[in-house]
């Protein structure tokens, strides 16, 4: 199994919480679309591609990166789509000037990401709760 280091999905979290609030700060729907397209890139081309990623493996060395606890790549992946889904919903309907629902998407994974960095994945939550629904699911058939 592929795993990524926490430092990196530590520093990508923190990223996405740092450009929701500075597109709520200073009222600029242009952060959500970069971190949007950023998590994009990476999520279609994998995690070599992420952006993010490759500027925080300069700042950390590879020597602390090998000794760090990980990550799943397969769960990082599962989170990852998530705040791309909610990325997506956010950077179109700005785009629509639906400013509500705009905010609202943005800021689902600004506090998803902030619990995260704090020690708590929701997405790991529901990751795990959908493993399970599937495995009992094919039980039952």
């Amino acid at each position: 199994m592929k795993e990524i280091p926490l430092p990196l999905i530590k520093v990508n979290q923190a990223a996405m919480v740092l450009f929701v609030l500075l597109s709520l700060v200073f009222r600029q729907p242009l952060f959500i679309y970069a971190i949007f397209l950023i998590q994009l890139i990476a999520l279609a081309a994998g995690a070599r591609a992420n952006l993010l990623f490759l500027v925080a493996k300069w700042f950390l060395g590879a020597d602390r990166l090998q000794r760090s606890d990980t990550q799943a790549a397969e769960l990082a992946r599962f989170n990852q789509s998530i705040a791309v889904i909610l990325l997506g919903i956010s950077s179109a309907a700005y785009l629509l000037g639906w400013h509500i629902v705009a905010i609202a998407a943005s800021v689902m994974v600004a506090a998803a990401a902030t619990a995260a960095v704090l020690g708590y994945c929701i997405g790991c939550t529901i990751y795990y709760q959908y493993k399970k629904w599937k495995l009992l699911r094919s039980r039952a058939s």
